[in-house]
Order: C-alpha cells, then structure tokens, then sequence
C-alpha cells in the first residue's frame, strides 16, 4: 500500500470534511428523533393515528392527497435522496471517488456489504411471506456510521472516514437502484415517458452556460409528480437530480473575475458593482457545493430525523417482542446487519487488495477496516425507508424494525468492540516512514 494522494493520506478535501461533519452531527438529533419515536408509540399517544392523518393539495379539480407518513417518506425524502445524489457527483469529479484504484477497494467492499446481507436474509426467508424484504438488511446508515465512528472508533480515524465515506456512497448507490427496480410494482407508461422527458429536458441545461435554480425547481416538481404518478419511487428522481448538478474546482479565470469585480466595489462601491462582484464570487463556485451548502443542514438535521420520527415507532412489549424474535424476518435482519456486513465489506477489501484492484491508506491496519465493517452494519434511515416499501403486514413491519433496530445496536457494538481489542494497534497515528512522493509523472532531474 502506497501512499500517493492527499484523499489518500486521509487529508480530506474542504467539501468532504464540512459533508463528515454535518453527518457527525446529525447522528445526535437521528438517534434522539429515534428514541422520541419509540417513546410516543409505546405512550399510547396515537403514533400511527398521527402520522395517518390525510393532508391534501388541491389545483382547482386536481387534488394529491396523502398521508403525512407518505408525504415524509414520498416527498421530503426526495431532499434526502437529491443531498446524496449531490454527494455522489461531486465526490466522483473533485473528492475521494476520482481515482479508480481509490474507489476500487471501498466500491468492492461495498459490494461484498450489499450481497452477502442480503443472501444470508434470503436464508432465513426464502419462500416465506418477507422474502422480498431483503432489501432491508443491505444498507449502511451514513450519518451514524460517522457519528458512532467518531465515539468508538481509533484516536486518528480520518483514513478510516475517507474510506467509510466512499463505501457509504457505493451502498448508497446500491439501495437506490434496488429500490427503483426490486420495489416498484406497477408502472405507469405514459407518466414514466414524460418523467424521462423532464430527465433529458435537465440533462440538457446540465451543458447550458449559466445556472438558474428557479428553472431546476420547477422541472423538479414536475418530474417529481410524473414519477410519483408512474409507480416508480420517487427517491430516483432526488439522486438523478443530484448527479445531474454540476460539480468543477473553482476555474482560475472565475477567481480572478471575482478578485477584479471584487476590487472595482472597493474602489467605487455602488450597487450595481456590488451585484456583479456578487455575482462573479457565486459562479465561482460550481452549483453542486453552493446547493450542498444549503441542502445538507436540511437534509441532516431536519428531514432525516423527521422521517425517524414518522417511521421509527414500534410498540414494545412483551408480546411483540416474542414475537419478532421467533420471526425468521427479524433474524434474518439481524444476521444480515451484523454478521453479512461484517464478512461482506471485510471479504470485499480483502479482495481488492490481495488482487491488487484496489487500494487503501496505508496508515489504516486490518484492526481498524475491522471495526469500520463492523460499523458499516449499521441500517437505520435506508433500512426503515426499504420497511414501508416491501412490507404491508403490520406484523411484518413491527418484526422488521425490532430487527433493524436490535441489528444495530449489536453493529454499533461489534465495531466497539473490535476498535478496543484490535483497532488501536499499530501506527495509525503516525506517517508510514516513508517520504511522500511528488505527483507523477517523475523524471529525471537535468
């Protein structure tokens, strides 16, 4: 393992560092919104009853009634689902995504996350009455992830996020696409072709020579409703939005048209200098990290713990308890989080590494990626999202999330225990000892 790179040396970039730390904090307020959940189902408080309750829009004769469960998973979601989209582009063009090598290891750890889960599930539950739920047992929870790593993990975890951080995204890809083919039922042909319209329609502003937020909202909302009407979930148009937004490194002509504009406001600072300078430092910016600056505070201190509010509650008691525990369901989502996560990202790092596909820094030991893949069996957002998709049965959907949430919890432990006992060997903290190499290509001096 060689070191080559700054995303490498886990000196991650300025976008990627404010992204951890976002997530890092929103992993309080979605653990809390989860507890809150739990507590008012179990009060008696009228959980369901509330999050039944029918909310309408009416334009004129047309009227798009929901509940406000679904307007959280059907709408709000699609915010969430747009900020990982987002985080997708811009970590494929600028981030730690950039080098095939760099993603090959985490990709194919993801990988390995995302089959075994789901097999082990499926030998629980083959032919059994939730044997379209696996999906329930391959995603990884991004923000507690990063927020437990940061409890649990090593005393230099950095390398250990960056390389979490790319698994995550790959994971994410992953549920996204089983839920957009595995969870759709029944499609409607003509909103579906006019959703793929709106898509090229967005497609082709993506190579226009200016940014006009107000027009990207409008398709949105309409591609939103197209999908939505077409049976296809609308959490695909979010991502397909976010990957869409362009994402470059500020060009140095911008820069220096900011510098120039911003000087000329000194010099005579009238109002119409002002918007220019105004103007010129905006563009500066690719659109990707201008809306990643206001959509992730939204997306991960208020949508997400909204929809763990709204999906999380589940009644306690010593009947259902029983119950989900001799459900072959629960266990298998149990077993897919804990052990399928474990033995899939560890057995896909393995991989890329013994065939030399893929690297990782080379300050993180085995201990560590250990422990990492312990954590990465943390299912919790994605999971409860997969819950109200393939499940209808009450029954099934309070033993599905007694086991996501008992999945969990023993992932969070299992990483902590494994950090204690083996991932804090080794040198993490320190640099390999070796010098850092300039960028190639290297020549011989004259």
């Amino acid at each position: 393992m060689t070191v080559t790179t700054l995303a490498e040396r886990g000196d991650l970039s300025r976008a990627a560092r404010d992204f951890l730390r976002t997530e890092s904090g929103s992993a309080v307020l979605l653990l809390t919104a989860a507890v809150l959940a739990l507590a008012w189902a179990n009060l008696g408080w009228g959980y369901e009853e509330f999050w039944h309750t029918p909310v309408a829009l009416t334009f004129g004769d047309v009227a798009l009634a929901l509940d406000l469960r679904h307007w959280v998973n059907d709408g709000l979601m699609v915010m969430f689902f747009f900020s990982v989209g987002l985080e997708i582009s811009r970590e494929m063009v600028l981030g730690e995504l950039r080098g095939i090598r760099a993603l090959a290891a985490p990709a194919i750890a993801a990988i390995g996350g995302l089959t075994v889960p789901a097999l082990l599930f499926l030998l629980f539950n083959a032919g059994g009455p939730a044997s379209g739920a696996w999906g329930i047992a391959i995603s990884t929870d991004t923000a507690v992830v990063i927020g437990v790593l940061a409890l649990v993990g090593p005393r230099c975890p950095d390398q250990l996020r960056v390389f979490l951080l790319a698994l995550a995204i790959v994971d994410d890809i992953g549920a996204v696409a089983a839920i957009a083919i595995f969870y759709t039922e029944e499609v409607q042909v003509t909103s579906l072709v006019l959703s793929v319209v709106l898509f090229l329609a967005l497609l082709g502003l993506r190579f226009a020579p200016f940014w006009r937020t107000p027009i990207y909202v409008l398709i949105g909302v309409f591609m939103w409703l197209t999908v939505l009407d077409s049976g296809v979930h609308p959490s695909v148009v979010g991502v397909a939005m976010g990957l869409l937004v362009n994402a470059y490194a500020p060009r140095p002509r911008d820069v220096m048209r900011a510098q120039v504009l911003g000087s000329s406001f000194l010099l005579d600072p009238s109002p119409e200098r002002a918007m220019a300078a105004q103007a010129a430092v905006t563009e500066a910016v690719s659109p990707n990290e201008r809306l990643q600056l206001r959509i992730q505070p939204w997306s991960s201190y208020v949508i997400v713990p909204v929809f763990v509010l709204a999906n999380a509650g589940v009644v306690l008691t010593g009947e259902t308890l029983a119950a989900a525990f001799a459900s072959p369901l629960t266990w298998g989502i149990i077993v897919g989080l804990t052990v399928g996560k474990l033995v899939g990202v560890t057995a896909g790092t393995w991989v890329a590494l013994r065939t030399g596909l893929g690297r990782v820094p080379d300050t993180l030991r085995w201990g560590q990626l250990f422990g990492g893949a312990g954590l990465a069996g943390i299912g919790f957002t994605v999971a409860l999202f997969v819950t109200e998709l393939a499940l209808t049965d009450e029954a099934l959907v309070t033993d599905a999330k007694i086991g996501i949430l008992t999945g969990s919890l023993l992932a969070g432990l299992i990483g902590w225990l494994i950090f204690r006992l083996a991932g804090e060997r080794g040198g993490q903290c320190a640099p390999s000892g070796l010098p850092v190499l300039p960028p190639r290509p290297w020549r011989p001096p004259a």
